[in-house]
């Protein structure tokens, strides 16, 4: 079998954009394959991106962060803590297994804003903020981890062609 018959789900990286009511966003066509192209090799199983209101991002900060206000990305892992990955038969197939990464949710207003500020287009700025998500997905934590998301996300954004990362617009850690 060739190398397109013989893919594993599992050791690939699937990204799945929609908007609040699942739709496509057409505008958001080719953040998944760049997300795919710079995305560290062992980000595999399937992601989830939703760009969605500003007010649907505040309600889910605050409940599941208890913060009541309205943030540019958040992410919700699959998997709590280091576990491993969950796996999920596919409908129809005792065999096949699709990993669930988890999922990214962007606020579409604050991207735009964003994007104003730091002089680029909003599809740019989608994709500071996926790379972000993505790198919490992989269980980076740039409030705890002495500086290694910052690293990560540096050397991605670079090769992906980024201008600046999330969070080095934050200022020094």
């Amino acid at each position: 079998m060739g190398p397109e018959g013989s893919r594993d789900p599992r050791r690939t990286l699937r990204i799945l954009i929609g908007d609040e009511q699942g739709r496509r966003v057409p505008s958001a066509a080719t953040l998944g394959r760049w997300l795919k192209t710079i995305a560290p090799a062992r980000a595999r199983g399937t992601v989830s991106i939703a760009l969605v209101s500003d007010a649907r991002v505040r309600a889910l900060n605050r409940r599941y962060r208890g913060v009541d206000r309205v943030t540019d990305v958040l992410s919700f892992s699959a998997h709590p803590g280091p576990a491993a990955p969950r796996h999920q038969k596919r409908p129809g197939s005792a065999e096949r297994r699709v990993t669930a990464l988890g999922d990214i949710v962007i606020a579409r207003g604050m991207a735009r804003r964003q994007a104003r500020e730091a002089g680029h287009s909003e599809p740019t700025e989608w994709r500071v903020l996926a790379l972000h998500g993505l790198l919490h997905l992989l269980g980076y934590d740039h409030e705890r981890d002495d500086g290694r998301m910052r690293r990560a996300e540096n050397r991605l954004r670079r090769k992906g062609g980024l201008p600046g990362g999330l969070i080095d617009r934050a200022g020094p850690a």
